[in-house]
């Protein structure tokens, strides 16, 4: 086997692994902590652009 098919599948895990984890990243939903965060900024931007 040469380098460069040997990269290639050491590549094509990688992005088998990224995608594996970033799926199951964006099936999990978010902290407590950062609803609370979002609706903090949202309040903010809301007061912000009201004139407040």
């Amino acid at each position: 086997m040469d380098s460069s098919s040997s990269k290639s599948k050491v590549e094509q895990q990688i992005d088998e692994n990224l995608k594996r984890v970033y799926n199951d990243a964006m099936k999990d939903e978010l902290p407590d902590r950062f609803m609370n965060l979002i609706a903090q900024l949202k309040a903010k931007e809301g007061a912000v652009s009201n004139g407040n």
